[in-house]
């Protein structure tokens, strides 16, 4: 008899800029074997592809790096990848289309928002933030202070990452552990 293979699983890592969702998606793919996806990848690739210039600007199309993201996402999913995405997503309806991205996979969805609790380091990190992607302009703490983020109304996995990483990542990766073995076992 053969084993049965797990249904793919996407991993979305939520949060402001700045508090280690980079760090911490590329520790969990690298520990679950899953490919990462970056919003940032994505849109820092449309402006510098001059798609969004030519469309008059990310006003005009706010959502685009969002949609090109879970397309992505979703061939992946489909080909059997597990994914861990890695964005903002501040809005119930950007949550609601990454679940529904896996639904529509058939893959397990692990909601995971990524918290720096002490305000300080959180602050120090995006005062220190370079980019590491041509086209990525990184936000200043104002612009972190100021974004808009809604709080989540559904049970959700919080990490935080204000004293390290090994701890979040431990915990990322256990929940993706589990809600496998929720199917397979």
């Amino acid at each position: 008899m053969t084993a049965r293979k797990p249904k793919p699983a996407l991993v979305v890592l939520s949060g402001l800029p700045g508090v280690g969702k980079t760090t911490l998606a590329r520790r969990v793919s690298s520990a679950v074997a899953a490919v990462h996806v970056r919003l940032d990848t994505i849109e820092a690739a449309l402006t510098t592809s001059g798609v969004i210039d030519a469309a008059g600007g990310w006003s005009a199309c706010p959502h685009a790096g969002y949609r090109v993201a879970y397309a992505v996402t979703a061939d992946f999913l489909n080909a059997g990848h597990d994914v861990v995405a890695d964005s903002v997503n501040p809005l119930a309806v950007t949550r609601q289309a990454w679940a529904d991205t896996a639904r529509a996979a058939d893959a397990l969805l692990v909601d995971v928002e990524v918290i720096c609790s002490d305000r300080e380091v959180h602050r120090r990190r995006v005062e220190a933030r370079c980019s590491d992607i041509d086209g990525l302009t990184v936000p200043t703490w104002r612009q972190v202070e100021d974004r808009a983020y809604e709080p989540w109304s559904t049970e959700i996995l919080r990490v935080d990452t204000a004293t390290g990483m090994d701890q979040a990542a431990d915990a990322v990766v256990a929940a993706f552990r589990r809600r496998q073995a929720t199917i397979v076992g």
